[in-house]
This record gives C-alpha cells, structure tokens and sequence, in this order.
C-alpha cells in the first residue's frame, strides 16, 4: 500500500508543513473517524463472539477476519498519520514492524472479499453442497491461506532492503512510509506486479461469481437479489481498495485540477483510499444482514439499559 506523506511535507513546488491548526483539525478528524469506524466494527466483533449461530458460519467467520483486518489496518495506518506529524520520523526497525502489519492487511482485504464472493456463490448456486464445501475448518483454512499469500507478497520485499541497503540505514530514524523504506527499483516492480496479478485474480472470481448467481436464478427471489447486491458492495468495496495501487495517478489527477491545494489534495487521498473502504465493511454485513443486525440491536438495547441503570 502507498502511504505517502500526508501532511504535505514535500509538494511539487518545494518543502512544505500545514499549519499547527490545519495539523490539528486533520488529525483530530482522522482520529475521530478512526474511533468511530472501529467502535462500530469492536460491536460487531462483539456479536459474533457472543452468539454461537454466527461463529459456527462460513459466512459470518470470513465477514469478521474481515472486520478485524480492517480494524487493525485502520488503526495502523491513523497510528503512521498522527506519527508523521508528531514526531516525523521513527526508527527503522519500529517503522518496518508497522509497516509489515499495514501492508499485510491492506494485501489481505481483496482475497478475503473473493473468499466471501466465492462462498455467497455456493450457496446460491450450489445449495446442496455448500455445507460440505463451506465448513468452518475450511473456512481457518482459508484465512490462514490469506495471510501466507499476503506475507508471500511482502517478504520479498523485506529480503530485497536487507540486502541492498547499509547497516547504519537499520540504524536511523525515516519518515515511515512504504516508499521511503522499501525504496529498491526491484521492490517497485515486483509491487507493481504483485498488485496487478491479485487485482486482476480477484477481480475475475468477483465477475464469474456475479455473472454465475445472475444466470443461474430465474426469478428474483430474496436470497438471489440478497447475494446479488452483496457481491456488487464487494466489487465496490474492492473498487475502493484498489485507489491505494493508483494513488499516485488519482492523486496527481486531482493536484492538476486543483494546482494550488496541495495539502488539502493529499488528506483527501488519504481519507479516500485509507478510511473509506473500511467505512463498507460494517455495512455489508452489520447493517444489511438481518440474523446480524438482529443480534447487534440486541446487544445495544442491552448496553443502554445497563447504562440507564447506572
């Protein structure tokens, strides 16, 4: 993932820094969408791990990995925020530790909304089967396989800094972003491919399920309209995962629209790519599915009434 410096320290015309208001008003609001986006899914992690019809299905497991993954990538990539502003630069053994962890999270979302998009399609296509197929040891599975992929696609570049650069680079503090640390041409290009065989993979599993629950339903029955709309909120979803591998153009596209607001162009990128697609997950399921918002509904009205009585 690119998480390039958004606070504007380096733009096209020189050296630049926000103001102290303008750096406040936009950490504040990082870090108040970021609470806000995790309170909601810490509900949702919650639900599931107090009701056992939830944690006993495919479905629901892979939707809460997906929850946590994205929870973790949030708070990390607010934690790099606020740091580039605080304190500007960090060691580098700390900075690769938090960085390994935001990239393995960012690589992990496409391939689990596929693992999603794939067993929606079983259970609509494949009714009779999807309780052999889809079984919750398979389903460990899979997650497991999700983060062996991911870490398959960073160690590379783990094995190409250490060795290319210096010892005393180990040894001092950087502006922790992927680009300042994982800085190797070899590095790029395999990240560039990397990223265009996973999008292209995952994009075609999204299309080929979509296109095989479309055809195989003659009518437009609820579960059919059901699973039809939730592959289009991933392919959406993914759509928006996939503005972190363009930043760079989307971010240029909008620096030649609006030359003079540098600053502001890149906090809105930011936002866009890394707050927005963690702001779906908790629709698709949280708010859309019923047996799910059921449950949580249950759970708020039973925390305000412990709150009333306190």
């Amino acid at each position: 993932m690119n998480l390039s410096s958004v606070n504007g320290t380096f733009t096209a015309a020189g050296r630049q820094r926000d103001t102290f208001t303008a750096a406040v008003t936009k950490n504040v609001i990082v870090t108040a969408l970021c609470i806000s986006i995790n309170y909601v899914n810490g509900t949702l992690v919650h639900t599931f791990r107090k009701h056992q019809i939830l944690s006993l299905s495919p479905r629901y497991i892979l939707f809460i990995h997906l929850v946590i993954n994205d929870m973790t990538q949030l708070a990390l990539t607010t934690l790099l925020h606020v740091i580039s502003y605080t304190l500007y630069t960090i060691s580098v053994p700390f900075c690769l530790i938090l960085l390994i962890i935001t990239i393995l999270t960012t690589l992990n979302t496409p391939l689990n909304l596929a693992g999603m998009a794939v067993e929606c399609y079983i259970a609509i296509c494949i009714p009779l089967r999807h309780g052999l197929i889809c079984t919750v040891k398979k389903t460990y599975i899979l997650i497991g396989l999700i983060w062996v992929v991911s870490a398959l696609s960073i160690l590379p570049d783990l094995f190409i800094l250490l060795a290319t650069e210096p010892l005393h680079f180990f040894h001092s503090r950087v502006l922790c972003t992927r680009y300042t640390v994982f800085r190797s041409i070899y590095s790029l290009k395999k990240r560039e491919a990397s990223h265009i065989v996973c999008l292209v993979l995952v994009w075609l599993i999204l299309f080929y399920t979509y296109f095989r629950i479309l055809f195989a339903a003659k009518g437009a029955t609820a579960d059919f309209k059901k699973a039809r709309n939730t592959i289009l909120l991933h392919g959406f979803q993914l759509l928006l995962c996939m503005l972190t591998y363009v930043r760079p153009m989307f971010e240029q596209g909008l620096l030649y629209l609006l030359p003079k607001q540098h600053l502001s162009v890149r906090f809105a990128c930011y936002v866009i790519v890394q707050i927005l697609p963690r702001f779906v997950s908790p629709i698709v399921y949280g708010l859309r599915d019923q047996t799910f918002r059921r449950y949580v509904r249950r759970y708020l009205f039973h925390l305000k009434k412990i709150l009333l009585k306190n």
